[in-house]
């Protein structure tokens, strides 16, 4: 079925998104597909929810959607401060002599271009001295 397959059953599939024509904006609108969970909250924390928003399951998405978000963030973070042994010793051969194995690139990489910096354990990523 493509974007443009009408159906009398309601919105379409398409991979993992639904699919739905909002006739009035003359343009396709693509929602993702959702699932029904159940979840146990304290009776306190679902009544400041209450008060907060309407619409309970939007205002838990939002909340979810943040907390990953959140720790995304900080996985990242956390790689940075602590670079895997492997990426410092990539690092430490340098970016020339680490492009030099790779296949002709015609010119889409330059390595002088770029910031030299190296890894100083307890501190972190530094510019290199010039």
């Amino acid at each position: 079925m493509s974007l443009t397959d009408s159906t009398e059953d309601g919105p379409q599939r398409r991979g993992d998104r639904d699919v739905e024509h909002d006739h009035t904006l003359s343009h396709t609108v693509v929602m993702p597909a959702t699932e029904r969970v159940t979840i146990t909250l304290p009776a306190d924390l679902l009544e400041e929810v209450d008060q907060l928003e309407r619409n309970r399951s939007r205002f838990i998405a939002e909340a979810v959607q943040h907390e990953v978000t959140r720790r995304r963030r900080a996985a990242l973070l956390e790689s940075v401060r602590s670079p895997h042994p492997e990426t410092t010793q990539l690092v430490d051969v340098g970016l020339a002599d680490w492009t030099s194995e790779l296949p002709d690139d015609e010119g889409l990489l330059d390595p002088s271009g770029g910031t030299a910096v190296r890894w100083v354990e307890g501190e972190g990523w530094i510019k290199e001295s010039a």
